[in-house]
């Protein structure tokens, strides 16, 4: 059985990623789940990870991090990770290595927090063109190969590694097309990501680092943490 290492679920995009695909695949595996702890990160992380970082997947004696390098060890091992369909699969994995490389403005303006609402300050230019860039691969993929998800029918690669997108839109209210908008609402929806949500409300731990993040660059407008069922 793989073992999957993740951090934080209210602020680890990176580890959703890998763990979202495994669960709408009903692959088993052991989560482990070892605590941000500031400055500290890399040399806990180390102990499992060669880079020092979240998620890494143990799979008997070989490990395998960073999550797209996680998603392509699954992918051959496991049927329906990518779509059947060639003109889907390359699409799936353009749009897959644009997000897991791209969106810097998205990901240091809005930063994870599952638990929080946060009312930005301003929408600045840069964060502007990634939504539009987000609302574009949506609509593109649902468009192209009829949805419900971006590559077709099911949930693949490329659906995980817009999951997080969905927590940020949530957290940080950002405003997409009403196709984006329901893509991500579609998402949200699915039993794995609520497992996730809920599990995220219910950690007791808040690191001061990513707490920082999520605020610098909006205001609170409250903290769902702790009224998870």
């Amino acid at each position: 059985m793989y073992t999957l290492y993740i951090a934080n679920k209210n602020y680890s995009s990176w580890s959703l990623r890998p763990w979202v695909l495994l669960r709408e695949h009903a692959i088993a595996f052991q989560e482990r789940l070892v605590a941000f702890e500031g400055p500290s990160n890399r040399t806990l992380f180390r102990r499992f990870s060669p880079n020092g970082k979240v998620p890494c997947l143990v799979d008997a004696d070989r490990t395998v991090w960073d999550s797209l390098a996680i998603a392509e060890y699954l992918a051959e091992r496991h049927e329906g990770m990518w779509s059947a369909d060639p003109d889907a699969r390359a699409w799936a994995r353009c749009a897959t290595a644009e997000m897991h490389s791209g969106f810097s403005a998205l990901r240091e303006m809005c930063s994870m927090n599952c638990g929080l609402r946060v009312r930005l300050h301003t929408i600045s230019n840069a964060l502007a063109q990634d939504l539009e860039r987000v609302g574009e691969l949506f609509g593109e993929g649902i468009a192209r190969y009829g949805g419900p998800f971006l590559a077709g029918a099911s949930f693949t690669v490329v659906d995980a590694f817009f999951a997080p997108v969905a927590f940020r839109v949530q957290t940080y209210e950002l405003p997409l097309d009403a196709a984006a908008a329901s893509y991500c609402q579609r998402l949200l929806g699915l039993a794995s990501m609520r497992q996730w949500y809920e599990e995220a409300l219910r950690e007791p731990w808040r690191e001061p680092a990513h707490e920082a993040e999520a605020l610098r660059s909006g205001s609170r407008l409250g903290d769902l943490r702790g009224l998870a069922p």
